[in-house]
């Protein structure tokens, strides 16, 4: 792998189902974010999808997971066929202690929490991708592997958490891209929005507690817990970084946020 010039930035990603690769509005944002990146020499995701300790990588070119039902069999058709992650799997397993292992899988693919923003952002498929499992929900232990693996942005590799800014799905009434948001998903996402621009990591990490709209915002965390993977990753987690993406989408907050 090759270094640029300047740290390749991480970014939190609010990834949505697969009807996201129909949305014109959505699936510019982010492919106009990725146009503006430096091309990274690989990226690594960690995705809401995939929860398993110990630390786990996905298998090299295995075919993708879709994880999801009752939509268009096209979906169910779509490949994302990217280069041999090896190096970078090996570069990982490095990097973690002893005391925490690393679980290398032969056959899992990536999930649609990867695959679907990847798609639409680096759509070539001509750069390697490796997706890491959610292995815990805990802010604080997500923030150190967050800086374990920060030196790998050196190297110009993406490190990328996909999840969703709000997720509630069990009380959403109306499913339309365009269905107005529910005051709990507005309130959660104010209330992030403010403390992303803040730079203020302890505010965000104390969200059961603090965050107005909770439990209904996220009734179940995984789709939160991708944040503190990237916030871990920046060189400073409290300095603001810049929220790319706003905005909802059947009613769920798409913010998105990338730091340096």
């Amino acid at each position: 792998m090759t270094s640029p010039a300047d740290p390749m930035p991480a970014l939190y990603v609010g990834h949505g189902a697969p009807p996201l690769l129909d949305d014109p509005v959505w699936s510019g944002q982010l492919a106009a974010w990725a146009a503006d990146l430096p091309r990274p020499t690989a990226i690594l995701i960690v995705s809401a999808h995939w929860e398993s300790a110990p630390l786990s990588l996905s298998a090299n070119r295995a075919p993708l997971v879709y994880d999801f039902g009752g939509f268009d069999p096209r979906y169910y058709r779509m490949t994302y066929e990217t280069p041999d992650s090896t190096a970078l799997a090996q570069r990982i397993a490095a990097m973690m202690p002893d005391t925490e292992p690393v679980h290398q899988h032969t056959r899992r693919g990536l999930d649609h929490g990867a695959w679907v923003p990847l798609k639409l952002m680096f759509p070539a498929g001509d750069i390697p991708v490796l997706q890491m499992s959610l292995p815990t929900h805990d802010p604080e232990k997500l923030l150190e592997l967050g800086r374990r693996l920060r030196p790998l942005r050196d190297e110009g590799v993406l490190i990328v958490g996909s999840g969703f800014l709000t997720h509630g799905l069990p009380f959403l009434t109306e499913f339309r891209i365009d269905a107005a948001a529910p005051g709990w998903s507005r309130e959660f996402d104010a209330w992030a929005g403010e403390a992303m621009a803040r730079g203020d990591v302890d505010e965000l990490a104390a969200y059961r507690d603090r965050a107005p709209g909770m439990p209904y915002a996220h009734p179940t965390v995984e789709h939160y817990s991708p944040l503190f993977v990237t916030l871990g990753a920046a060189t400073s987690a409290d300095q603001p970084g810049l929220q790319v993406v706003d905005g909802f989408w059947m009613g769920l907050s798409k913010r998105s946020l990338q730091v340096a």
